[in-house]
């Protein structure tokens, strides 16, 4: 369902996007508004890349049939779904806006079980700043397109921390600015000035979600910024893998194995 009045002005975007006081209601809004079209948007303005990117996410969490998996900010399921394929033994997705939980449930549904597959994933909703899970409940944590629509991310991440095992990983993968000039303005135009106008019409959108995307972006740690934040929190052996020219950045970090005691 379209929105029925913007939730992004150019006002707001005009300044920092996650300084906005209001950011979790607004995302939360936006992504209700655009939740039946997400998918073919995904695919449409990535040019069919973002499933690539999932794949190459699951390849870094090193997946095995003990795997319990965490998928925060899941969306309609991708990624999730992929875990699943991949043989964890146990995938939770969890979104916070439960409208693109029901895309999510409703494509699991769909596709019926799958052939020699069996993991099904669990789907909720809740907050990535107050994960609803005890301490060590998972190897693997991840996030796709979602930190930097956490109202505060550094509280998402110590909860991340904090849920996963020691030794287990953390998989982010988000957008970035391109480091080369020539990608990072071809890069601009197409998501500054193209993708806004394109998007908006494919989702028949309102809610200015496609205007706050590449602002988001700008505005947001670049990957040297957020490996220190990874760091703070407590992470190790945080790397940041480029894909597509530097557009998507897949980071990787692992909570440190406990101390042994005397």
């Amino acid at each position: 369902m379209a929105s029925t009045e913007p939730v992004w002005t150019a006002e707001a975007l005009g300044r920092d996007p996650h300084a906005d006081a209001e950011k979790a209601r607004k995302v939360q809004a936006m992504f209700a508004a655009i939740a039946r079209s997400y998918d073919l948007n995904n695919r449409l303005h990535s040019f069919f890349q973002d499933q690539q990117w999932r794949r190459a996410a699951v390849r870094a969490a090193g997946i095995d049939a003990s795997t319990r998996v965490l998928d925060v900010a899941c969306g309609t399921g991708d990624l999730s779904e992929a875990f699943a394929d991949a043989g964890a033994a146990a995938v939770t997705g969890l979104d916070f806006t439960p409208q693109m939980l029901d895309v999510a449930r409703h494509k699991a549904a769909q596709a019926g079980p799958r052939d020699g597959r069996r993991t099904q994933v669990s789907y909720l909703q809740g907050d990535a700043m107050a994960l609803p899970f005890a301490d060590a409940s998972f190897d693997v944590v991840s996030i796709a397109f979602g930190i930097r629509n956490v109202a505060q991310p550094g509280r998402a991440i110590a909860e991340f921390f904090r849920v996963l095992a020691p030794g287990g990983r953390l998989v982010v993968l988000e957008f970035a600015d391109p480091t080369n000039p020539v990608v990072r303005w071809a890069s601009d135009l197409y998501t500054k000035r193209i993708m806004p106008l394109t998007a908006t019409l494919v989702a028949r959108d309102r809610s200015g979600a496609y205007r706050y995307l590449p602002r988001s972006v700008s505005t947001f740690a670049q990957p040297a910024e957020f490996r220190a934040m990874l760091g703070r929190a407590g992470f190790a052996a945080c790397t940041s893998s480029p894909r597509t020219m530097g557009v998507c950045v897949i980071h990787r970090a692992e909570r440190p194995a406990q101390a042994a005691t005397l």
